[in-house]
């Protein structure tokens, strides 16, 4: 009977940590199509900021954990045309030239003139690498996509700290009307 309870507990367990795992996995043959058409939408779910002081101010949060992740809600892209840039995400660090207008202090920014190099990464995995030409602070964006949708991307500026984001690329979004 000891046993018999083990067991069950033990499938119990298996049963509950496979239900949360993360299911917005998409086929590989659509993370390859997208990826061949160099069109789509890189949606952020988590902001990985790298400094220091921002990562000191988020662990005296009451009730926080000490890891340096922010859980960031629907809507934060990064949309990736043939012959365009849109950005629109958060940024937590430290600004060297902060402005008044807080619409500026994130990166929300449309870009067309840049250079792209486009690499083969570890394990089949596709590197993206973007130098927009047409954007003052912007020096280089990386974006990095595995075969199974998720992607790493990472911004470097000239006026601020770098930051990096957790996601995953899907479909760009028919035009509002």
């Amino acid at each position: 009977m000891k046993n018999l309870i083990q067991i069950i507990s033990a499938a119990l367990i298996l049963i509950f940590m496979n239900a949360c795992t993360s299911a917005s996995n998409i086929p590989s043959q659509k993370v390859a199509d997208l990826l061949l058409s160099d069109e789509f939408t890189f949606m952020a779910e988590r902001a990985n900021p790298t400094g220091g002081d921002v990562i000191n101010v988020l662990n005296s949060l009451p009730n926080s954990s000490s890891s340096r992740m922010l859980n960031l809600d629907y809507g934060y892209t990064l949309q990736i045309k043939k012959n365009e840039l849109k950005a629109e995400l958060p940024y937590f660090g430290r600004m060297f030239n902060p402005s008044y207008d807080t619409s500026k202090n994130s990166y929300r920014f449309t870009s067309k003139d840049f250079s792209v190099l486009k690499t083969e990464g570890k394990k089949g995995s596709a590197v993206y690498s973007w130098a927009p030409k047409d954007l003052q602070n912007v020096r280089k964006i990386n974006l990095e996509v595995f075969k199974n949708g998720k992607a790493y991307l990472s911004i470097d500026s000239n006026d601020r700290q770098p930051i990096s984001y957790d996601g995953y690329i899907m479909e760009n979004l028919p035009p509002k009307k």
